[in-house]
């Protein structure tokens, strides 16, 4: 008798609980921490990313920053060379400045090589995929505490309403905050990076 009296019990608290929106709450609340996970997913992939995609753009600009300078040495030395006097007999060039004016040509000539083989600026276009990233990613972001927002506000609206918030009060569902816009920040980029120190 005292068991079949607890199994009604059960099952009357059951039903009660299911038709006051305990079920509803759970799945609401459930939906809130789900998108809350999102949005801090979408932080951690920018965290991830964009430092890495900043630092290879970066490299990039340094390398061609590179052969344009060894090419713009390259040609002042040979301009150089060109320029000074005859050491040789006979108003002719030694043969030192000879091999110093091959040498100096063949150097040029390999790194205009360089240039010819990638002559469109890979630098630039490494800015401007770290450019759509930074957009992309920020539109993620933005549509994640969105969604966020969203399901704290269909949650807290269905555990203020009658007869969910007795439910509510009864086993503790709290209200939940929405999103705080300080609470994280956008990895910040700063130009001066880029020039050589």
């Amino acid at each position: 008798m005292i068991r079949n009296a607890l199994l009604l019990v059960v099952v009357l608290s059951t039903m009660a609980f299911s038709g006051c929106s305990y079920n509803d709450l759970t799945a609401k609340q459930q939906t809130v921490k789900g998108k809350w996970a999102d949005v801090e997913s979408s932080m951690q992939r920018r965290s991830d990313l964009l430092p890495n995609l900043f630092e290879a753009a970066k490299a990039a600009g340094f390398n061609e920053q590179e052969v344009f300078g060894k090419i713009a040495d390259a040609r002042s030395k040979l301009a150089g060379l060109q320029q000074q006097p005859p050491a040789g007999d006979g108003g002719a060039r030694s043969p030192e400045q000879k091999q110093e004016m091959m040498q100096a040509n063949s150097a040029l000539s390999r790194l205009l090589v360089v240039f010819e083989s990638y002559p469109v600026l890979k630098s630039n276009e490494a800015f401007l995929k770290v450019q759509d990233e930074v957009a992309g990613t920020e539109n993620r972001i933005d549509v994640a505490r969105k969604d966020y927002n969203k399901a704290v506000t269909d949650y807290n609206t269905t555990r203020n309403q009658f007869p969910a918030v007795i439910t509510a009060s009864l086993v503790g569902f709290k209200e939940e905050p929405f999103y705080e816009a300080e609470s994280k920040e956008a990895p910040k980029f700063d130009a001066n990076d880029m020039r050589g120190k």
